[in-house]
């Protein structure tokens, strides 16, 4: 079911954010994307979603959009997934938010680390917080998601210390195992041997050393894969490699 109402999102030309999906309006912004850049016109379909999992499909009628189904629901996914990271210079932190959003991680979140090379200070961080946002927005429309990333920060490592769902990306750890909902991804300088000694499990995400945003991309897929199903969990495998072995009879 939900396939299916991610393939007919797909085949709509465009997807919008809007208030309320009942009775929705088309901000000046919204307006001039579908009319002028994208130069929809009648007849084309348009997405419209409240970004909290109710969505409706539309259709172009002059300026205008017109309801041509009826509001649909879709329920937040289980276990809900967070990747966190030390925010990068340059335009790398909001590649990031845009592949992760696209990925369908739930939660990101901006960390405090001590070997940062980014610190917010003053307004910046609300700023930047305001920025990974409205790119959030941009690429779950792309990806035609019906529920936007909660995006945090900056969250410090103490912050989230003792979950035993959180664990820190570290070369050399353990496979990811189905019970990690949480992955951090340390600076570019590394994690501090004070933030190392703390009380997180350590998973590594591939045999190579990663950039940070590589790495924070790499532990989204991840995640998302053993959510869905498409990767083995390491639960799953000792579960098969213990199974005693079936002789057909």
């Amino acid at each position: 079911m939900e396939n299916s109402a991610l393939l007919r999102r797909a085949s709509a030309s465009s997807q919008i954010f809007v208030d309320n999906v009942e009775n929705f309006e088309i901000s000046e912004d919204d307006a001039h994307h579908l009319f002028s850049v994208l130069r929809l016109r009648d007849d084309e379909h348009v997405i419209v979603v409240d970004g909290s999992g109710h969505w409706q499909m539309t259709s172009v009628t002059g300026r205008a959009l017109l309801s041509v189904g009826e509001i649909e629901f879709e329920p937040p996914h289980s276990p809900q997934l967070t990747v966190g990271f030390a925010p990068l210079k340059g335009d790398r932190s909001e590649w990031a938010v845009a592949k992760l959003t696209e990925l369908g991680i739930d939660r990101i979140i901006a960390l405090e680390c001590d070997h940062a090379s980014v610190r917010w200070e003053g307004g910046k961080g609300e700023k930047a917080m305001n920025r990974w946002k409205r790119i959030a927005i941009e690429a779950s429309s792309q990806s035609r998601r019906v529920r936007l990333p909660k995006i945090e920060g900056p969250v410090s490592l103490d912050s989230l210390e003792g979950d035993a769902c959180v664990a820190l990306a570290v070369p050399g750890g353990q496979p990811l195992s189905r019970s990690i909902h949480t992955v951090l991804i340390g600076p570019e300088g590394g994690w501090s041997e004070r933030e190392l000694r703390k009380d997180f499990l350590h998973v590594t995400l591939s045999s190579q050393i990663l950039r940070s945003e590589t790495a924070a991309v790499s532990g989204g897929a991840l995640l998302g894969g053993v959510r869905e199903g498409t990767v083995s969990s390491m639960e799953s495998e000792i579960s098969e490699a213990t199974q005693p072995n079936q002789v057909e009879r």
